[in-house]
């Protein structure tokens, strides 16, 4: 089956969306406190409570839009539901916080898997879209791999010192802007490494 076609402005926002609604979201509830069966929740935990639902709408549009879900997509949306219920459970904030040090562990943990066979996933992945030579893709993925890790253990040093406000601002906006512009200055710093015609570089 052919893939679908989806408006490149309707897939960022379908993409991006939750993320940012979770934030407005946070930022005008923050400061409540609710009492569901005799337990108090703070705005904090409610609010990543509404965003597993609005997150799993949002896919669910875009499933239908577009005929597919990534791998990764699929997978954050598991953690998000997973650590969303142990925080819900528990009552405790610390596990939402972490999760995004274990997703960004678990992708830079199968990219070293990846190295250690002498394989790039990254290409598996991205080949079609950036037709690029061996040698770049396993340049781009030892520099990937790192960048995750780096990620995730940022991520564990800023949400166990730091305060919640400043942690939900990085989370939506300053780690996806990082990882966007790493990814940007990778592409252009191995220009070298792609290939115009991808079926000649094949004979």
């Amino acid at each position: 089956m052919a893939d679908k076609t989806v408006n490149p402005v309707l897939k960022q926002v379908l993409e991006l969306g939750p993320t940012l609604a979770f934030f407005l979201i946070y930022l005008r509830i923050r400061d409540e406190t609710y009492v569901w069966g005799g337990t108090e929740y703070t705005g904090f935990i409610v609010s990543a409570l509404i965003f597993v639902p609005i997150l799993l709408i949002a896919m669910g549009i875009l499933w239908m839009l577009t005929g597919k879900l990534s791998r990764m997509q699929v997978f954050t949306a598991f953690m998000v539901i997973f650590f969303g219920g142990l925080t819900a459970w528990f009552n405790d904030e610390r596990f939402f916080k972490m999760k995004t040090s274990i997703v960004y562990g678990a992708m830079g943990g199968l990219l070293a898997i990846g190295l250690l066979r002498g394989q790039s996933y990254l290409q598996y992945v991205m080949e079609e879209f950036l037709p690029m030579e061996r040698e770049g893709w396993m340049i781009f993925t030892r520099r990937l791999c790192a960048m995750f890790f780096a990620l995730a253990i940022a991520n564990e040093i800023i949400w166990r010192t730091q305060s919640t406000d400043l942690w939900v601002k990085l989370e939506t906006f300053a780690f996806p802007a990082v990882l966007f512009v790493f990814l940007w200055v990778q592409i252009i710093g191995l220009q070298k490494y792609l290939i115009d015609d991808p079926e000649a570089d094949k004979g």
